[in-house]
């Protein structure tokens, strides 16, 4: 049962988190933590109308976490802020209620579900979507209102 929450894959994931790091300017940024573990994420983002152009995390969190950043690092540039929402709301419903995983750019989030019999862990494995889509919507508010100025 453990063997398939961190399988080959997930750690490798784990591993080889891409986008680590901070943006020198990005147009908006997010922290996340979960209280029960103290894991942290933070993400910076830039975007192009809701398109995400630049991103960037700090990710301090167990393998589950770290697995996670990596689906989303590896997938985010180029998505935009209705894909973020979409694949976070599909990845908490796959890890909460046990529905089908995210679809598209984000589907390799499949790797994790069976977390979902660790609930203990669901926040963690979450943060990086929750910290990604808060980023991006706090970034196309943001350009948004500087360009109708």
């Amino acid at each position: 049962m453990i063997d398939d929450l961190y399988s080959a894959k997930v750690l490798k994931l784990a591993a080889n988190l891409p986008r680590v790091g901070r943006l020198p300017a990005p147009h908006a940024s997010s922290e996340k933590v979960s209280k029960l573990c103290g894991s942290r994420v933070v993400v910076d983002v830039t975007v192009d109308g809701e398109v995400v152009t630049g991103f960037a995390q700090d990710v301090k969190a167990c393998a589950l976490g770290q697995a996670s950043a990596a689906v989303l690092g590896a997938a985010v540039v180029g998505a935009s802020l209705s894909e973020i929402e979409m694949a976070r709301d599909a990845f908490r419903a796959m890890l909460k209620e046990g529905a089908a995983p995210p679809e598209g750019r984000f589907a390799d989030l499949a790797m994790l579900a069976p977390v979902k019999d660790y609930p203990a862990r669901h926040t963690s494995t979450l943060l990086a979507f929750e910290a990604a889509a808060e980023a991006v919507r706090r970034a196309v508010e943001r350009t948004s209102r500087a360009g109708a100025a």
